[in-house]
């Protein structure tokens, strides 16, 4: 593993049992920026996120350095969104027998229509075989945007892709980290502040946080791993602090 695209810099790390990130820098904003995507390898393959569609490409590119694209069994996203899944009738294109994966909210108000197949769309605490692990989906509706919103959980692994939660600046270098990134997504979001500040925040965190994850698969930035149910509630607490002073 390593990097897939020299002129893009894309490059795919396995950051826990089977689970790789792929990482593209790009400078959309100054001091840098990344996408990233994670791929889940079993007996049914699945890929969280899919880029923006013109990053289509290179995703591929990187997913094909790891299994062929056409055993892809799920196409995952956490809310709607050119980055979740502006390339997702591609990737059911290349992959023939996949299906979106989302929430049923999503299911209901964008991914049945905007998607060239039916989503596969999930309860909150619902779980999904994919071979000798699976996926769990926990709805968190407006965390931190977007009504439709939820995040996946690994549980062979204890990776939890966890969307736009500490969304980090930079070009996400470390594939993996167990420094500090609640400092790093704190200075990124409060400048442009995309967090809804919804009337439950606690509780939503509260819901993600019981499911103790060890590792942290951010869309943006550096994975992490340590204590994800300490990270998200010390997240949670300088949400609800912020709301507070409005």
């Amino acid at each position: 593993m390593g990097i897939t695209n020299l002129s893009a810099g894309t490059n795919v790390h396995e950051i826990a049992d089977g689970v790789y990130r792929i990482n593209t820098p790009v400078s959309l904003v100054p001091g840098g920026f990344s996408f990233n995507q994670y791929l889940v390898v079993d007996d049914q393959p699945l890929l969280f996120h899919t880029g923006p569609r013109r990053m289509f490409p290179l995703v591929r590119e990187a997913v094909e350095s790891v299994i062929p694209v056409s055993q892809l069994r799920f196409i995952a996203l956490s809310h709607f969104e050119a980055d979740e899944c502006g390339s997702i009738n591609e990737w059911l294109a290349v992959a023939p027998h996949s299906a979106p994966l989302c929430s049923q909210v999503a299911a209901m108000v964008s991914v049945n229509d905007f998607a060239d197949r039916p989503a596969h769309a999930m309860a909150d605490g619902a779980e999904l075989a994919l071979g000798k692990r699976s996926v769990k989906w926990l709805d968190a509706p407006h965390l931190p945007h977007g009504w439709e919103t939820g995040f996946l959980m690994d549980t062979r692994t204890n990776t939890m892709f966890c969307g736009d939660l500490f969304t980090q600046g930079g070009i996400g270098a470390a594939a993996l980290t167990n420094e500090d990134i609640l400092e790093n997504s704190e200075a990124f979001r409060k400048p442009m502040d995309y967090f809804s500040h919804s009337t439950n925040t606690r509780q939503l965190i509260d819901h993600l946080a019981a499911e103790s994850p060890g590792t942290l698969a951010c869309m943006h930035g550096s994975a992490w791993y340590g204590d994800g149910a300490g990270l998200l509630r010390a997240l949670g607490e300088r949400l609800v602090s912020n709301a507070s002073l409005r």
